[in-house]
């Protein structure tokens, strides 16, 4: 038998924790006669698992006869991929056809005959979803990893004409807090400040324990033990999981937890902190080294260490926890929150 647990970001691995509150409420709305939101915002740190909710919400609406999903990439020509997925597809020719829609000149399909050609996507996407909208269909967009690029922006202005159109297109899209924010700050994007923000919470240690015992056959206390060494987070869930499944392979019997932790810290290292790390801003990046010279510490202790007034720290602090990167669950005190960060990050402190 394979490995069930994956290294890899982006896919879906065979073992994982479903976040079935999270998706519920999201198709929930959706899926209502008179929905509440068309659009939600999936953010989070790298690894947290926004891809897997994605991927297992875009597959559950495929599934349904009235749903079209169209996942693209943010550096695609977004308008035009969508425009063409949804007129190739052989289900709708005929609807299209007998519509007159004509998409031969902006190079998707053929010219029809005693009809005017569209030049311009956007109206060619409001036609496109009228007619779907005729037969009940609803259109989701899914963008993974979304950034402030000029295609992103050229959508997120159509995808706000459609809406106002009244026309069932939905939008779901996956971002760093950084990407999402830089987005939103856009004059002519500011719409999408009312797309609710989902900021996907830590997995629940119970399930993680559980989903351990069951698919490595550890006991309870090995269980225990590894679920708290994830801290939650799913990708530290699917890393550790790896590691011990290999070993066990190896060992054919035992407890190997000690002797994968520093191959554990290496991965985490390697495919997601070091990455955080380079890219934290200079005052963050004071607030995290502070952290991790010094563990748990009281605001007034960060805010004095740094010369910072109340108000400056508090939009530090609310950054870094929309990033993931600390805890602030205990009044008036500050933790890291991703699991053997500061370990790791002791490195690369002076």
């Amino acid at each position: 038998m394979n490995n069930p647990f994956s290294l890899t970001f982006g896919i879906e691995p065979k073992e994982y924790i479903i976040r079935k509150q999270l998706e519920d409420s999201v198709i929930e709305s959706f899926e209502s006669e008179t929905p509440s939101n068309y659009m939600y915002m999936l953010s989070g740190m790298r690894g947290v698992g926004k891809t897997v909710v994605l991927s297992s919400l875009t597959e559950y609406l495929s599934s349904k006869k009235n749903w079209v999903v169209i996942n693209v990439s943010p550096d695609m020509d977004i308008l035009n991929v969508i425009a063409a997925n949804l007129y190739g597809r052989s289900s709708f020719k005929r609807l299209f056809k007998d519509a007159k829609i004509d998409l031969s000149a902006l190079g998707i399909g053929i010219s029809i005959k005693n009809s005017s050609p569209v030049y311009d996507i956007t109206v060619a996407l409001e036609q496109l979803i009228s007619e779907l909208k005729k037969k009940d269909y609803r259109v989701l967009i899914a963008i993974d990893e979304v950034v402030n690029s000029p295609s992103v922006r050229l959508f997120a202005g159509t995808y706000q004409i459609l809406l106002r159109k009244k026309l069932p297109v939905f939008l779901l899209m996956t971002g760093l807090y950084e990407n999402i924010n830089n987005l939103q700050n856009e004059k002519t994007l500011t719409f999408l400040y009312r797309a609710p923000k989902i900021y996907l919470e830590p997995l629940s240690m119970f399930m993680i324990a559980k989903s351990y015992r069951a698919t490595l056959g550890v006991d309870e206390d090995v269980a225990k033990e590894m679920a708290r060494l994830t801290k939650g987070y799913a990708y530290a869930y699917q890393v550790l999981g790896y590691l011990y499944w290999d070993k066990i392979k190896e060992r054919k019997s035992g407890n190997c937890l000690n002797d994968l932790l520093d191959e554990y810290d290496a991965t985490l290292s390697e495919y997601v902190y070091e990455k955080i790390w380079s890219e934290l801003p200079e005052t963050e990046l004071a607030i995290v080294t502070l952290l991790v010279k010094n563990g748990q510490m009281k605001i007034a202790d960060v805010k004095s260490a740094l010369s910072l007034s109340d108000s400056k720290l508090s939009v530090y602090r609310d950054r870094l926890k929309r990033r993931g990167l600390i805890d602030v669950s205990q009044y008036g005190r500050l933790s890291l929150l991703p699991p053997r960060f500061r370990e790791i990050a002791t490195f690369w402190v002076d």
